[in-house]
């Protein structure tokens, strides 16, 4: 049974810890957030003062915690292709139910809103008066709401994964024999590569001219080309195999994790080139460096991605075909 699987009792033990953490913290959050008041003198407003700065430390720990836990999920969903039948990787896992990758997803969307609310929450204890708490504590209630809708998640998933049900495997799901028939919109590698680089250096542009709208768009944009990209051309150099198209297996030990690597950069490259501009929507004001460690990250990315098809062209004498 899947519920019996070691790393499964770890996750949902983790996020049930995580979720009792952040509920705690909303009970504390919503009166201070009810009656904060920083300009009165009273016994309650330093009261309330200290446990906005206590409720704060839990929430980062929360938060962060979070943010360790999705590589975690993608670790424990690999290791269950291994009891899951016709699974050759985490794809055949994710797609064994239809909660699976609504999940994904609704986990990388509690991840973006938890950066966010590092980078306010940062500034707020920067400041000597709680100018951002407000916004801060607001965020942080969507923030609960959506893992305690993730965690319900978590266990619909789990519980609803059979290991007697073949699933599809990856070659299926996104390779050249899938239901979708590879890249979407109509766009081919030809047309796909070119897009790929003239975004990325768009997005360097922008990060360093601190455009934050802009910059926004920019990133949104690469976000989805670069995960493209990476699975219907550079992730078939990784395998060097033309028709294995997956954004999974390159998580396995066979190719060295480098799927943390890839996904890892682009993601928070993509992240800290929005973030700029959300954060201002709540304090006012940009953070100065995020412009900084999205150029640092895309740059990984895009040089790991580039040296691939370069070194395998440098040993063998031909492009995959």
């Amino acid at each position: 049974m899947i519920l019996l699987t070691g790393e499964v009792i770890t996750f949902l033990v983790l996020e049930g810890v995580l979720l009792i953490l952040l509920m705690v913290a909303t009970a504390v959050a919503v009166p201070i957030l009810r009656h904060w008041d920083f300009q009165a003198t009273s016994d309650r407003q330093y009261a309330r003062e200290k446990r906005a700065y206590l409720v704060g430390l839990v929430i980062t720990f929360a938060l962060g915690a979070k943010i360790i836990l999705l590589p975690f999920f993608a670790h424990t969903l690999d290791r269950l292709a291994t009891v899951v039948p016709g699974a050759m990787c985490a794809a055949g896992v994710i797609n064994a139910n239809g909660y699976g990758f609504p999940l994904l997803g609704w986990k990388l969307g509690v991840l973006v809103l938890s950066g966010v609310w590092l980078l306010v929450n940062r500034r707020d204890v920067q400041a000597t008066e709680f100018p951002h708490l407000k916004p801060k504590l607001g965020l942080f209630l969507v923030i609960a709401g959506a893992v305690l809708v993730e965690t319900v998640l978590d266990v619909l998933y789990l519980t609803g994964i059979s290991t007697l049900t073949p699933v599809q495997c990856c070659s299926i799901i996104y390779g050249v024999a899938s239901p979708a028939g590879g890249l979407p919109w109509g766009l081919d590698t030809q047309i796909l590569l070119p897009l790929f680089y003239l975004v990325y250096l768009l997005a360097m542009v922008l990060s360093a001219a601190r455009y934050l709208v802009l910059n926004f768009l920019a990133n949104l944009g690469f976000l989805v080309l670069g995960y493209l990209a990476v699975v219907y051309f550079f992730g078939t150099y990784v395998y060097q195999l033309p028709t294995h198209q997956c954004p999974f297996c390159m998580l396995q030990p066979e190719y060295f994790w480098v799927g943390y690597l890839l996904w890892g950069t682009l993601f928070f490259g993509t992240f800290f080139g929005m973030a700029g501009w959300l954060v201002r929507l709540l304090t006012g004001r940009a953070v100065a460096d995020t412009g900084r460690w999205c150029m640092v990250l895309l740059t990984v990315f895009t040089v790991v991605c580039t040296l691939y098809p370069l070194v395998y062209r440098l040993r063998n004498g031909v492009w995959l075909t």
